[in-house]
């Protein structure tokens, strides 16, 4: 492990599913850690270091992390040591936070395209948003699963739907690939994987006037193979992309 590391506590802990999970870890010691919304920071067990992208904003007290756990049969390193975590226990935690997966004023139309984990960046962004009360930009988040019970923020999305529409201007979409199993039997909302439906949503709402290919930026964060799909779905027809690569295990 890096000498130069800081020591973050389980200050929180909430189990979404058997493999989603969230983490609230608290820098001890007087660390200071300060980070973009959009951006990850890299903590550490046993040895192994991996990247998490923030789900909490700058000015939150706590560093929030919405993590999968992926087995050890499966090629998970980290994540299965993150899932032993209780509250009182402690990571390491670099003392910088990196990544270029940022919000980009430039355009007023966002279109944040995701699947399970990969919101992470985009709770950080829009609680920002919220927190420094900005105006002039619409948010669009799509977001994949094939779950419904894995949308890990969709109460926090639909409460700013709705009760806070006059501070930010946001629709959210969540969409399960599985709707005929069990386990989505109460789901009555979108069907079809993400990247699928991305297409053909950017056409209605660019045929109602909602948003145009030129003031649109749209963000792909999650399974690689999610990414790749909506890159060529979208880009030849000048959309631009913006995605966030790294898998985290």
């Amino acid at each position: 492990m890096p000498a130069k590391t800081l020591t973050a506590k389980v200050a929180k802990r909430r189990d979404l599913t058997d493999d989603l999970f969230l983490l609230w870890l608290e820098p001890q010691s007087g660390g200071k850690f300060s980070f973009k919304p959009g951006q990850y920071c890299t903590i550490g067990m046993e040895g192994i270091l991996r990247p998490y992208s923030i789900v909490s904003a700058p000015h939150e007290e706590c560093i929030e992390l919405f993590v999968e756990l992926v087995p050890h049969d499966l090629g998970g390193n980290l994540t299965p040591h993150l899932h032993t975590l209780k509250v009182g226990d402690s990571v390491d935690l670099m003392p910088r936070a990196k990544g270029v997966f940022t919000f980009d004023a430039n355009f007023k139309n966002h279109v944040l395209v995701s699947t399970v984990t990969g919101v992470v960046p985009y709770v950080s962004m829009v609680r920002d948003y919220m927190h420094r009360k900005e105006s002039g930009h619409k948010f669009f988040v799509l977001q994949g699963a094939s779950y419904y019970d894995e949308f890990g923020y969709c109460d926090e999305f639909s409460e700013i739907v709705i009760n806070r529409s006059n501070e930010i201007e946001l629709v959210y979409v969540p969409t399960v690939s599985r709707p005929h199993e069990h386990r989505n039997s109460m789901w009555h909302g979108e069907r079809g994987r993400v990247n699928e439906i991305i297409e053909d949503w950017l056409l209605e709402m660019e045929e109602c006037g909602e948003l145009s290919r030129e003031d649109t930026l749209v963000y792909a964060c999650g399974h690689p193979g999610m990414i790749e799909d909506v890159k060529a779905r979208l880009m030849p027809k000048g959309w631009d992309v913006k995605e966030e690569r790294f898998w985290k295990k």
